[in-house]
């Protein structure tokens, strides 16, 4: 928090936005982690040949981390950013913990455990009971043309948002903040706690394919999810009728 408001904003190859803040979480994040278990980080700031180590390493076991997930809202000033840290076993996440420190909020799941906001039980509302009245988080950049022109010129929601964290953006769906999402492009450490506290508070997540979510360290994939297995069927329908 030091550096919120004044870190400068550089950019990386992919065209994400970077701060010092970014690798100096990461870097205190790698020192303290393996002291509560003893397992290899992957964090999004290494490098790809870096990840693919540290994933390989860590099939037994492996911390998956974003330093800042939503960089650019650092930068500029917005509060609305989180760390995300996951731990994995054999690719699927065990325990996570996505936290907002300029809201003190603590969103986290253990596996079979339940997923809670400051400990409150998730989801704090019940997800909408069908699309037409649902509040939607969509990330317009990375879909395909066609099926972003279809979501601004007839959208099948009542409304729509865009918060720019991904992690935040899955715990939101999880809290009943939202009720459906679509993402375009989403790496491992985006997702891997996330995922885990909305599967815990009932929600339902995929792949605009409409396959799995397979946990893989390099590529993005563009996520589908719902706060409940119905919402899920009518959102991943209506967005595959609208694709092309």
């Amino acid at each position: 928090m030091p550096h919120f408001l004044r870190a400068a904003r550089e950019f990386k190859e992919d065209g994400s936005s970077l701060t010092a803040a970014d690798l100096a979480s990461q870097q205190a994040l790698i020192a303290r982690l393996p002291e509560v278990l003893a397992a290899p980080v992957i964090g999004e700031e290494m490098t790809p040949e870096q990840q693919l180590e540290c994933w390989s390493a860590g099939q037994e076991g492996v911390w998956c981390i974003d330093p800042i997930d939503g960089t650019t809202n650092f930068a500029n000033g917005v509060p609305l950013f989180a760390i995300s840290v996951a731990y994995m076993v054999g690719g699927v996440t065990q325990f996570g913990v996505v936290y907002n420190p300029t809201t003190d909020e603590s969103f986290y799941a253990a596996r079979g455990e339940g997923a809670w906001l400051n400990g409150r039980r998730l989801p704090l509302r019940p997800a909408a009971p069908r699309l037409g009245v649902a509040v939607a988080g969509i990330d317009f950049k990375r879909i395909p043309a066609p099926l972003a022109a279809n979501l601004v010129t007839r959208p099948p929601y009542y409304s729509q948002r865009n918060f720019g964290s991904s992690a935040l953006e899955w715990c939101f769906v999880a809290a009943g903040r939202l009720d459906v999402y679509l993402h375009g492009g989403q790496a491992l450490w985006d997702y891997a706690a996330g995922r885990l506290i909305l599967e815990e508070a009932g929600g339902v997540c995929g792949v605009l394919d409409g396959g799995a979510l397979e946990a893989e360290p390099l590529p993005k994939r563009a996520v589908v999810i719902a706060a409940s297995a119905a919402l899920h069927a009518e959102w991943l329908a209506w967005l595959q009728a609208h694709t092309q």
